[in-house]
């Protein structure tokens, strides 16, 4: 039963994954079968979508980075009460 369900909604998505041929026409060469609706509405539109995603891939490296190695050396900083275990008999 759990079979035919995700089968069920795999079709379903991949349906919902790719262009209809409406869609297709209207869309620039590169993004064609890609995406629905009407397509960017000059060139502007992918200079703003390349800054979004050099942006949010910056915060993403950062955001990686900073939880990998914090780069605080204080003794009293908050992190340091939540390893510190030897003051509990630990």
């Amino acid at each position: 039963m759990k079979k035919k369900i995700m089968l069920m909604l795999f079709i379903i998505m991949y349906q919902w994954a790719f262009a209809c041929p409406l869609c297709e026409q209207a869309q620039p060469r590169i993004l064609r079968g890609i995406t629905h609706g009407t397509g960017p509405q000059s060139n502007w539109d992918f200079v703003i979508i390349a800054a979004i995603m050099t942006i949010a891939t910056y915060c993403l490296f950062l955001s990686i980075r900073y939880l990998y190695k914090p780069g605080e050396k204080n003794i009293n900083h908050i992190k340091n009460s939540i390893f510190n275990t030897s003051q509990y008999g630990r």
